[in-house]
């Protein structure tokens, strides 16, 4: 009876929880949604097979397997296991800059330094972040009473759960690790669970909220940029921020550095390397430890449904904020901008351009949206790096 014993305690089927059940059938559809349906497979996919394997028991395969802070033993063996040090890349916010240094050697800053009014559309984006900020404070703890064990959000867990509005994996990454650790699982699972929806969540929005004469409106080439011109802004932008925002600094001075490697055009080697092998190295070990660290007794909560729920409103009404910030401004400049660049106003880079040159597209042949929409979604990208540094700065 004991080898039987023995033998039951230690085949993980017969171990498995209902909660753990649940969250294998998530990463299910979460592998559909990125073989099936090709929706970002990039992120979904190690995202999804991180989730399916972190939910057996006994095999120890979670980002918890051992705890680095105190060197202690928690289940297994005293060293750290994979699944850990991949995460501990995010718990000590390594992969967060890195992955904006490869992002600012793919990211060209003409359109904004071309006409830099499209910086307010960016601004008006990132009003889903301080709309999920304030809901998820006062929904929250508005429920306490229906949940024992819950006991709502603080400001500063808000702040974290708004940053999700800013449609940068990254940056929410770097929010939560900052200023609430323990929700870190569920705001980098829905931040990047809503990037890979953008293409679904954004169009119904823009149509309701542009008509037929706006749609068709063919915006004038931007005015030609100097390279000199090009090699200055991350210089002065980097040297802004670190002056103002220091708590944004790490983010943007290696945004800015990326952005510089690549419009200095002496080290065609590493924009090579950043733009190919080390952002999809990021992409996945960043998607695939998120996924080991979202085991059922940490994301089958009242939490995270909340979280959920908010980081969906951050999307929606981040939209409808670029959005009708675009229509301002075709109102303001007599028609001269396409408000259908307004979901730009999320920096869900490059998925939000696309988008908006598509719909472009369908009603107008002759438009060609995408590098008009790439001004707002740099914009919000740096704005809402800084945002989440003045969160850390008031609220840590």
């Amino acid at each position: 009876m004991s080898i039987v014993q023995i033998i039951t305690d230690n085949v993980g089927l017969l171990n498995m929880s209902i909660g753990q059940w649940i969250m294998i059938l998530i990463a299910c559809l979460f592998l559909y949604l990125s073989v099936g349906k090709k929706c970002e497979p990039l992120l979904l996919l190690p995202l999804a097979f991180g989730i399916l394997v972190s939910n057996f028991p006994i095999a120890g395969l979670h980002a918890y397997y051992f705890n680095p802070n105190e060197f202690q033993e928690i289940a297994g063996p005293t060293l750290p296991g994979l699944m850990n040090v991949l995460y501990n890349g995010i718990r000590l916010i390594i992969y967060p800059p890195l992955v904006f240094l490869c992002i600012g050697t793919m990211t060209d800053f003409t359109p904004l330094i071309a006409s830099p009014r499209l910086a307010l559309i960016g601004i008006g984006g990132q009003l889903g972040i301080f709309v999920a900020m304030t809901v998820s404070f006062f929904v929250g703890n508005a429920l306490v009473p229906y949940f024992p064990g819950f006991d709502g959000f603080t400001w500063k867990e808000a702040a974290s759960i708004g940053i999700i509005g800013s449609s940068d994996g990254p940056t929410s990454i770097f929010a939560a690790t900052r200023l609430a650790p323990e929700l870190l699982s569920a705001v980098a699972i829905a931040a990047f669970s809503y990037m890979a929806l953008v293409p679904f969540i954004q169009p119904p929005i823009m149509r309701l909220l542009t008509n037929d004469k706006e749609r068709v409106i063919v915006m004038p080439a931007p005015r030609k940029v100097s390279q000199r011109e090009k090699i200055l802004f991350p210089i002065w932008m980097t040297v802004l921020v670190l002056a103002l925002v220091p708590q944004a600094g790490i983010l943007i001075s290696m945004l800015m550095l990326g952005n510089l490697i690549r419009e200095s055009g002496v080290a065609e080697r590493f924009v090579h390397t950043f733009q190919n092998d080390l952002i999809n190295i990021l992409t996945f070990v960043i998607a695939f430890s998120i996924g080991t660290s979202a085991t059922a007794d940490r994301f089958l909560t009242v939490q995270t449904l909340i979280i959920l729920f908010c980081g969906l409103l951050a999307f929606a009404t981040g939209t409808v904020g670029g959005v009708l910030a675009a229509k301002l401004m075709c109102k303001v400049t007599g028609g001269k901008i396409n408000p259908l660049i307004g979901n730009s106003g999320v920096s869900a880079m490059p998925m939000a351009a696309r988008i908006s040159q598509k719909l472009g597209q369908q009603y107008n042949p002759n438009n060609f949206l995408l590098m008009h929409a790439m001004g707002p979604i740099v914009s919000s990208t740096i704005g809402s790096a800084i945002i989440a540094g003045v969160f850390i700065a008031i609220f840590k």
